[in-house]
């Protein structure tokens, strides 16, 4: 099989895995805050099990670049896959047992499983070459879409599925789809490229090189500020909409609308890239990341909540596909695995600091001062963005 069916191949397996793995947050966004509030006798700590999550990815990815790079890909993924099966099992237990303590062990192994899946958006550049590369990272995450659908109706399908121990049976469903991914993981290939880095000495540049090239720090920001800004929102919102009188239900709908939002661009945020270029397109889902948070501002009705989760959504995938884009521009094959993975640490790290802030911030400012710190954050780098965009021109468009 040469590189190019090859890779088409690769992004069929990557995408199917991608609707299941993809479907884990969800699970744990729309219900660990709500199963914080019945196990934890502290009401700083109800985010805490959501937290912990993104903490757990945040620590996983340096480690899956590691084994990824030392073992291949699909290997890793395998691992990952394991980790997803025991940390649904293992929060279940939690919820079972009335501990918060081992739930939110739970999802914090689920992050490991999620540092894996992750990386099935760089995955798919492996053997892709010229317009294949350009859209391959928006094609896997087509597969956000099935995961938006299934995520979120399994909460609600299975969240009394114990009697007495409500969300139990969302955990499990949980560890189920994890272990559904182990026979889709298994039909990956590695291009001969990759298998030719894999376990050698050649890692190209050092890091530090690559860590100070003014593209590569600006596509970790813009990354940063993406993935940032919707976790340090989606993490609060459930809390949120409940607290202001609407029902888990029409939370976890929201959620749903969300992550629909987050990855239906993706049928069109390649062809995007390449007709406007990455560092615009970039710039859009900043720019819709701001819009949402004047929404929220504009109300608390339920239809405030889901309008500004749709459009928060929508700019991430912008936002962060956009910066993924960015980064493949910036290394070699060779040094793939520390770039990858130091753009992950960075982004996920953010991400797990901004989760922790958000419960806390929640608790004692409310949903207001949440959605007013976007701004500025926003400013800091559609600002430089927009500059890069306007001198790289139509030279930026086409793939590497």
């Amino acid at each position: 099989m040469t590189d190019q069916p090859l890779a088409r191949h690769n992004i069929l397996v990557l995408t199917t895995a991608q609707a299941l793995g993809a479907a884990s947050p969800p699970i744990i966004i729309s219900l660990g805050g709500l199963v914080g509030q019945q196990l934890s006798s502290d009401p700083a700590l109800i985010t805490l099990p959501v937290s912990l999550f993104n903490l757990g990815l945040a620590m996983g990815t340096l480690p899956a670049a590691y084994v990824m790079r030392r073992f291949g890909r699909r290997s890793g993924y395998l691992l990952g896959a394991g980790f997803g099966i025991t940390a649904g099992l293992v929060a279940a237990l939690g919820i079972f047992t009335a501990s918060f303590l081992v739930f939110c062990l739970g999802t914090f192994t689920a992050g490991f499983y999620a540092a894996y899946v992750q990386s099935y958006r760089f995955a798919a550049t492996d053997a892709a070459e010229g317009a294949l590369k350009a859209k391959a990272i928006s094609w896997v995450m087509i597969g956000g879409l099935v995961a938006a659908i299934i995520g979120p109706q399994l909460v609600i399908w299975t969240r009394d599925a114990f009697p007495g121990t409500p969300y139990a049976g969302s955990f499990l469903s949980q560890a189920a789809l994890a272990l559904m991914a182990i026979p889709v993981l298994m039909l990956l290939r590695a291009p001969k490229a990759a298998r030719q880095a894999e376990g050698t000495r050649d890692t190209g540049r050092p890091l530090m090189q690559i860590l100070t090239m003014p593209r590569y720090m600006l596509a970790v920001a813009a990354g940063v500020v993406s993935y940032g800004l919707m976790v340090f929102v989606m993490t609060a919102a459930p809390i949120a909409m409940v607290g202001h009188g609407h029902s888990i239900d029409h939370a976890a709908l929201g959620i749903q609308w969300h992550v629909l939002a987050m990855f239906a661009p993706s049928f069109v945020t390649g062809h995007l890239m390449a007709r406007f270029g990455k560092e615009r397109v970039t710039a859009v889902g900043l720019f819709l990341i701001g819009v949402s948070a004047a929404v929220a501002l504009a109300g608390l009705e339920l239809a405030h909540f889901w309008v500004s989760l749709i459009l928060l959504g929508l700019g991430w995938n912008f936002g962060f596909i956009g910066a993924t884009a960015m980064i493949t521009d910036c290394h070699t094959p060779q040094e793939r695995g520390k770039a990858q993975g130091a753009n992950d640490f960075l982004v996920f790290g953010t991400v797990a600091a901004a989760s922790f802030f958000s419960g806390t911030l929640l608790h004692a400012s409310g949903w207001q001062t949440i959605n007013w710190l976007i701004f500025p954050a926003v400013a800091l780098i559609l600002v430089p963005l927009v500059w890069q965009a306007a001198n790289t021109g139509r030279a930026s468009v086409s793939s590497p």
